[in-house]
């Protein structure tokens, strides 16, 4: 489910959706995404394996920052790099 908040911009909550849909809707996100923006993923586990997904399709080309690290939620700013 995604929302917008003035404050922190669109965040895509990942933990209401079905598991094998969570990476293509982030990508999809993510691709979405013109340069300098960003969204806040919120997740219920620690996304590592989406960073290593990251890494793998898109290294240099994405921003990733932890704001919230558990242990019930995870909230991560994943954006397009301004340059």
């Amino acid at each position: 489910m995604q929302t917008q908040r003035p404050d922190v911009g669109s965040i895509l909550d990942v933990r209401v959706i079905p598991p094998p849909q969570k990476h293509p809707t982030i990508f999809s996100t993510f691709n979405k995404l013109a340069k300098g923006e960003s969204f806040t993923l919120v997740n219920d586990h620690d996304p590592k394996p989406l960073h290593y997904h990251f890494q793998a399709e898109l290294a240099g080309q994405f921003e990733w920052e932890y704001l919230e690290a558990g242990p019930a939620v995870w909230r991560v700013r994943i954006g397009k790099p301004r340059a």
